[in-house]
């Protein structure tokens, strides 16, 4: 089938095309067209320009943090090699480094966020003032318990005094230990133990805090009217506060579920009526010998928050430190300010006895443990009898609680007056 060829020169090639990063470029023939230049890129400074970058000394710890985003290790020859982190851990040390400028972690999984506050506590981002009671809270709101299930604060009155935002920040606890802190009735600490956020602790340690009555009435207000606060109360130390009279025993029988309670150094007028009324009215029984849920030792600072803690005990130690050095001026007032503090501090560690007003009176509910004395269940079937006429014959000797003397007891003046100030 006969076709034209197209017309031109046939020696002519056609234009040719090299393949230059990545580019086609036209290449000029000899005798062909003229090939296409190409546009000279601009320049904005010569070839021999150079720009020196100094840093400020602000900017120094920025660029020494740099290396922190390398694993330096020798190889078995002895050369230096070094590999670049896991983006884990990089984004992981970024967070930390600004965990007060989080909005909120809620609904963050639980297990990365553990290791977040774990790189924040390494960076003592929680000893910081301001900043560390921001981050503490963002955690505290989210994971509750698991930041702090039990908090021992035991003759830390130093720590409650420089950390009390932070102590109160604390969520969901289930034990807390105030023993000899010296609180007193009107201590921010008291009533924000009656607080919702609180609801769930069951020991409750207040041991030597110098309370009275109207601090216990305080305490067992939100209960008594609301059925709030500690209600879920199970254990109960108020030893050595000897300005607990009678009185304010009669407030504690709101707590329904209190399953041990210690009195022991109360001023009590007529402990035998005391015994009596507790028995009736919360069920619980003296103990002859002492309980070991008072002596202390189960008590400790558990959860993820537990190293922090010690951090607080550390820099308010070092600052009061620093401040008793700066006050002392010469060796020989140095020497007798240590004596001092020394002694001092001998009178404000617990000594563990308390005023023999009333004597030991430590309680127990005797369907929920067993006796605490072995020598006791010898020959059960006597000592029970016994036990038992005893139990009945106080119970027969009590007077009939009186509807009145009820009502005031329960529900007061001052009660509502101060449940109008919540």
């Amino acid at each position: 089938m006969p076709f034209d060829l197209p017309s031109g020169d046939p020696a002519d090639p056609g234009p040719v095309y090299v393949r230059e990063n990545g580019r086609l470029l036209p290449v000029a023939v000899p005798g062909g067209p003229r090939a296409v230049q190409r546009p000279r890129p601009l320049r904005l400074f010569p070839k021999s320009f150079c720009v020196e970058l100094r840093l400020s000394r602000e900017d120094r710890p920025a660029r020494q943090a740099r290396t922190d985003h390398f694993i330096f290790t020798y190889t078995r020859e002895g050369s230096l090699r070094y590999s670049a982190k896991p983006l884990f851990s990089l984004a992981l040390a970024f967070i930390s480094d600004n965990i007060d400028h989080v909005d909120s972690l809620v609904g963050f999984p639980a297990l990365i966020a553990e290791k977040l506050f774990s790189a924040a506590e390494a960076r003592q981002k929680f000893s910081e003032p301001g900043a560390g009671l921001r981050a503490l809270r963002k955690f505290t709101e989210a994971y509750g318990s698991l930041v702090l299930c039990s908090l021992c604060l035991r003759n830390r009155y130093l720590v409650i005094a420089e950390k009390l935002e932070e102590v109160k920040s604390f969520r969901e606890l289930a034990c807390l230990d105030l023993s000899c802190c010296h609180l007193g009735d009107e201590h921010q600490l008291l009533e924000h133990i009656t607080k919702d956020a609180l609801s769930s602790v069951t020991r409750l340690h207040l041991k030597d805090n110098c309370l009275s009555d109207a601090g216990i009435r305080k305490m067992t207000a939100p209960v008594r009217v609301m059925r709030r606060g500690l209600e879920n109360l199970m254990l109960l130390d108020l030893s050595c506060n000897p300005d607990i009279t009678d009185t304010g025993i009669g407030y504690l029988f709101a707590l329904r579920k209190l399953q041990c309670l210690d009195i022991s150094g109360a001023g009590l007028k007529d402990v035998r009526a005391v015994k009596r009324r507790i028995r009736a009215r919360l069920g619980l029984a003296h103990s002859k010998v002492p309980l070991r849920e008072f002596d202390h030792s189960n008590c400790r600072t558990e959860g993820w928050a537990d190293q922090v803690v010690l951090q607080w005990e550390r820099v308010t130690a070092e600052a009061v430190r620093a401040r008793e050095n700066a006050a002392s001026g010469t060796a020989a007032r140095r020497f007798y300010g240590k004596r001092a503090r020394a002694g001092a501090v001998v009178r404000g560690l617990p000594s563990g006895s308390c005023p023999e007003s009333s004597g030991e009176l430590q309680f127990y509910r005797e369907e929920t443990r067993d006796p605490p004395s072995e020598t006791e269940s010898v020959g059960s079937g006597g000592f029970r009898t016994n036990k038992k006429r005893a139990v009945e014959e106080e119970v027969e000797g009590t007077d009939p609680p009186r509807a009145p003397e009820q009502k005031s007891t329960c529900l007061t003046l001052g009660d509502w007056d101060l449940l109008n100030s919540y």
